[in-house]
């Protein structure tokens, strides 16, 4: 069992934000940066969708390419952490073994964060048209559909989008990341 790391407001590290597309990881991430820059506390936010688009556009959909990819944000995010920010990583990160490698060998606090919201909730959402393309077989490999999206086991926080407000789930993680008082 992983230990509970210690805050991060003062010397930095990272919370790692994982669920579904369409489960409000983008958006969480988002209020997130907005309540430690109320805080005064440095911080970064790192978007799978975007670094898909350009540190990681080389690569595919694959569980390599998908392990690849996740390996390349959390050296971004560890060097963010390392200079005393907070990196806020939303990326679906499909693969709990994966996950838990990361937060167990992490030299900063690592914070899992699962964006929980059903299938259905995240179909009905489906801002892009991911869901609909790649049930009509448009998209393929696409997590949740015909590739897999394994659930953490025991997050730090778990957030369920589809029955709490964004706010409440924001302010259940700072309270996770101030819980030592710092």
């Amino acid at each position: 069992m992983p230990t509970e790391p210690q805050s991060p407001a003062t010397s930095g590290g990272i919370v790692w934000l994982t669920g579904l597309s369409a489960a409000g990881k983008t958006t969480l991430a988002d209020e997130l940066a907005r309540a430690l820059a109320q805080l005064g506390v440095a911080h970064t936010v790192l978007d799978g969708d975007r670094l898909r688009a350009t540190l990681s556009r080389d690569l595919g959909y694959t569980r390599a390419d998908r392990e690849e990819n996740v390996r390349r944000i959390f050296a971004l995010a560890l060097t963010e952490a390392q200079q005393g920010a907070v990196a806020i990583v939303a990326a679906i990160s499909p693969y709990r073994s994966m996950r838990e490698n990361l937060r167990n060998d992490s030299p900063v606090p690592f914070f899992e964060v699962f964006v929980d919201a059903p299938l259905a909730v995240c179909e009905q959402r489906d801002p892009r048209g991911l869901y609909r393309r790649a049930r009509a077989g448009e998209i393929q490999r696409f997590t949740g559909i015909d590739d897999p999206y394994e659930p953490p086991t025991s997050p730090h926080v778990h957030c369920r989008t589809d029955t709490e407000t964004i706010a409440a789930s924001c302010a259940r993680i700072l309270s996770v990341l101030t819980a030592d008082g710092r």
